[in-house]
């Protein structure tokens, strides 16, 4: 790989696009290599198709890298920063490069805005790590908006083998375009909850209308400890009252709750438990059990979406005709 614009000591994070596997490949293994040779430890979070390319392009060196399917792992973007901080500080002894493929074919509109703030909350979560990060993405998914964000997350563009700054890289702005509002479903179920013994009535609530949905007897259980989360969270720190509300759409139950509270960090729910602070672990068991998180903040209140797939929708479900 050429050599990058000097940066100073911390987060190196870049971005390449790519446009062919061999440009794939020319682009994240000399990235690999080049750490592997400096006993850098190596972890790269791509889709299941990019993992046998990588395999096959390292050969033996594929042994070094510890390699993810994000399209699992990361199905939800809010568990990527978890999934790299805890790699990180089990490797904290010394440097550590990092691959991501946060958005991949079959993302969908509403999953995207979480990808990108990922990878701008990325800047802010690993500001003062020793940790070079590249992401690659997909020429053909890429219209103008997407090359937008991707300029204004990343302080580093590349293709191929070389990598120059980016004129717009604005992690502020990304975030506020990140943080979008987020309506109600249409006739959903609603539940007041406003004070500790509300909690039971919740649960029963959801409960009941994921077995309406047809989900399972374990995705139910993880269901109604979202719900508890969530509305626990409310009561502590978003002003004592929080109305929840479920619909499904698009293969997915939706559970919202709406409360006059505002999140100050923007990483809450994204650090592992073992760093505290105000409603990081029941925010993070949210972002481990759902398939997708989308928040919205403001001082009027915040509304959080988790979102559970249901069943028959994963892959690999059968499906009567």
């Amino acid at each position: 790989m050429a050599s990058a614009p000097t940066v100073d000591r911390g987060y190196d994070h870049s971005a390449v696009i790519y446009r062919t596997p061999d440009e794939y490949v020319h682009s994240v293994v000399p990235f690999i290599t080049e750490g592997l040779a400096r006993a850098e430890t190596v972890w790269a979070a791509v889709p299941t198709p990019k993992l046998s390319i990588l395999r096959e392009a390292l050969g033996a060196a594929a042994r070094d890298v510890t390699f993810v399917d994000i399209t699992e792992m990361g199905r939800n973007p809010g568990r990527i920063l978890a999934a790299e901080w805890a790699f990180i500080y089990q490797h904290r002894t010394g440097p550590v490069r990092l691959i991501a493929e946060p958005v991949w074919p079959g993302r969908t509109a509403v999953e995207y805005p979480a990808c990108i703030q990922h990878e701008a909350l990325a800047n802010i979560a690993f500001e003062d790590c020793d940790v070079a990060g590249l992401c690659p993405y997909d020429a053909s998914l890429l219209d103008d908006e997407i090359l937008a964000d991707i300029r204004a997350t990343h302080p580093l563009i590349g293709s191929n083998a070389s990598r120059e700054r980016s004129a717009d890289y604005a992690v502020d702005a990304a975030l506020q375009r990140c943080n979008q509002a987020l309506a109600t479903g249409p006739a959903p179920l609603t539940y007041t909850v406003s004070k500790a013994e509300d909690l039971a009535g919740a649960r029963r609530h959801g409960g009941r209308y994921g077995r309406l949905l047809g989900l399972s007897a374990d995705r139910i259980a993880d269901l109604k400890l979202v719900i508890t989360e969530l509305a626990t969270n409310s009561l502590q720190h978003g002003g004592g009252r929080s109305r929840l509300a479920f619909w499904e759409h698009s293969g997915h139950l939706v559970c919202e709750v709406r409360d006059l509270g505002f999140l100050i960090d923007p990483l809450a729910g994204r650090r592992p438990p073992n760093t505290g602070g105000p409603g990081a672990v029941g925010l993070f068991v949210v972002n481990a059990l759902a398939d997708l998180v989308r928040t919205h903040t403001s001082p009027g209140g915040t509304t959080i979406h988790a979102y559970m797939r249901l069943d028959r929708f994963a892959p690999g479900a059968v499906t009567a005709d």
